[in-house]
């Protein structure tokens, strides 16, 4: 991890799940970081656990709420001089059918997973271009590969964000700034506990596919090794992430596998 020393990192949904680990494994091979979510405490209390706290920045965001952006990404750039890394892994699940969902909540998740996601990808990218370098890091989902159920407007955000991406990859690969989309399956974090149902509520629960699934830890380990080596996608998961493949290659098959599966 000797990749990661010495630099800066900004960390969005660095309250609990990825991007908490995030922090915690980059802090511990030597990363300045900048973590940003909504609930200040609990980004207090992480940073108060990190390798050399007073290296690291709390800065409160709302992904809902791009209005301060510009005045949060000059106060990163003032403090550090760059941004080498910005790990874009704040986001909302959901746990309803599409035909049921209130479009103020489709409205509500495309907000937080797409556009507040490249609205700090925008007001961050002007400086790495100054710099000539800097690699943006972006939490999908393996449903942004494929549909699921309870997961139509979850999808639609996560799809979108391969197409902005794979798109800003191209253009940018001139100022050599990399772009590295993961797409993780089932992984142990509390997602499904904040995701929205049909009327805008929280679910609540832990499902059992994340409780079941891969370590936040190592789903994190293997995040920062393709970042490291600057893979342009990489599926992180146990035999969920095969579904992918399934689909590309034999679709009939996946279609009469996936419809069997459980959302939960």
């Amino acid at each position: 991890m000797s990749y990661f020393k010495d630099k800066i990192a900004w960390v969005t949904g660095a309250s609990s799940g990825i991007g908490e680990e995030l922090c915690r494994q980059l802090a511990a091979a030597g990363t300045k970081v900048v973590l940003s979510a909504r609930n200040t405490d609990k980004l207090v209390a992480i940073k108060e656990t990190l390798n050399h706290p007073n290296s690291h920045t709390i800065l409160p965001f709302d992904l809902a709420d791009s209005s301060e952006v510009d005045s949060l990404v000059t106060r990163v750039i003032e403090k550090y001089g760059k941004i080498d890394f910005l790990f874009n892994s704040g986001g909302v699940s959901q746990r309803s059918e599409a035909a049921v969902t209130d479009l103020e909540v489709d409205r509500k998740i495309m907000e937080v997973n797409y556009f507040g996601n490249i609205v700090l990808t925008k007001a961050v990218l002007p400086f790495m271009q100054k710099a000539q370098s800097g690699h943006i890091i972006v939490t999908s989902s393996i449903a942004g590969k494929f549909g699921f159920y309870l997961r139509s407007a979850y999808s639609a955000s996560k799809h979108a964000l391969h197409g902005f991406y794979e798109s800003l990859l191209l253009e940018e690969a001139k100022n050599n700034i990399a772009v590295t989309l993961v797409c993780p399956g089932k992984i142990n974090t509390p997602i499904s506990k904040s995701a929205l149902t049909k009327d805008g509520t929280t679910h609540g629960e832990m499902d059992h596919n994340q409780a079941t699934g891969m370590p936040v830890e190592q789903c994190v380990r293997k995040m920062l090794v393709a970042t490291a080596k600057q893979k342009k996608e990489v599926l992180i998961g146990n035999k969920e992430i095969k579904a992918v493949t399934l689909k590309r290659f034999f679709p009939k098959l996946f279609w009469n596998v996936i419809k069997n599966q459980k959302p939960t």
